[in-house]
């Protein structure tokens, strides 16, 4: 439960309340309940509608969050996974493999954090090394060579920043799969399934389409990093989260992301059944726009999307 869910807690636990209290002493509370159970929708309807970007920041983090191993299990057929970058080790905080998707052959590729405690210490809490971006470069290349689409599932706060990451090559893996991406030839489409963070989202993000979940996020740095910078202060989060612009609603209004996947409220994981759903329609929609197009046609419908973005002022 996020702190901005407790109001709604508390009303149900008073019906609770309510229906054992008329159980136990055989008398009639059915209006009593109904009037507080419009309270509680009314109060989902306040709380949900008006999100902020922090509280989004909250959902996009939740550990009970469908993860790229739920998307894989729930939308693609005979996952074979793929292991190791062939130049040191495997990296389980990404994932990767082939998989068919609606009968044709496709390449999947994701962040993976842990399901609990233990999880995300073997998973590194979803941030990867080199070798997990070198395995992910392994897998697209091999793609481009037998010519299956791309998806990848973004969801990490980052690349490991870490000693031995950064002695492997930490900054060079993630700038070479940018311009390897940058240049595949076969339908990249990218979804933001949960935080999306830095260079360590960028790594799997280059990309024809990109798709977000509503409460994802999608940022240069998390709100924390940003207010220890801006106002020397962590704790101002809230302020920052809100500055930077951070959620898909603001990402589609800035023509990065493609298009936004409708969540149940309070998030995905009250419903995954209808995310998988929502999200399945929205990126067959997607995959077979591109599928028309040629090689070289997707390399220039790649470039287009990114040369695109953002507003600028030329001056001659």
């Amino acid at each position: 439960m996020f702190d901005f869910e407790k109001p709604i807690y508390e009303l149900e636990e008073k019906i609770e309340e309510l229906e054992k209290y008329a159980a136990k002493n055989k008398v009639d509370l059915t209006k009593e309940v109904s009037f507080l159970e419009k309270k509680v929708n009314d109060k989902k309807n306040e709380i949900y509608d008006n999100l902020t970007p922090w509280q989004r920041v909250e959902i996009a983090r939740y550990i009970k969050r469908p993860t790229t191993y739920d998307y894989i299990e729930a939308l693609f057929e005979e996952f074979t996974e793929f292991y190791g970058d062939r130049v040191h080790s495997d990296d389980p905080a990404i994932v990767g493999g082939i998989a068919s998707y609606n009968g044709r052959p496709v390449t999947v590729i994701g962040h993976q954090r842990g399901r609990d405690t233990k999880g995300n210490i073997h998973r590194n809490f979803g941030m990867a090394h080199p070798d997990g971006y070198r395995k992910a470069l392994r897998l697209m290349k091999q793609a481009d060579k037998f010519n299956r689409p791309i998806i990848c599932f973004i969801d990490t706060k980052g690349a490991y920043p870490g000693k031995a990451a950064e002695e492997r090559g930490q900054s060079e893996s993630i700038a070479r799969n940018l311009v390897e991406m940058a240049g595949l030839h076969v339908p990249v489409i990218s979804v933001v399934i949960g935080e999306g963070g830095s260079g360590g989202a960028l790594g799997l993000g280059v990309c024809n389409r990109l798709i977000m979940l509503e409460n994802a996020t999608y940022s240069v740095i998390s709100p924390e990093g940003a207010a220890s910078i801006l106002f020397k202060d962590a704790s101002l989060k809230e302020i920052a989260a809100e500055s930077l612009k951070i959620t898909a609603a603001d990402l589609k209004s800035f023509g990065i992301a493609d298009a936004v996947i409708e969540e149940p409220q309070g998030g995905a994981h009250n419903n995954r059944d209808q995310v998988f759903e929502n999200l399945d329609g929205i990126l067959k929609e997607h995959l077979e726009g591109l599928l028309v197009l040629d090689r070289e046609e997707m390399v220039a419908d790649r470039y287009d999307k990114y040369v695109n973005i953002g507003i600028y002022d030329e001056q001659l």
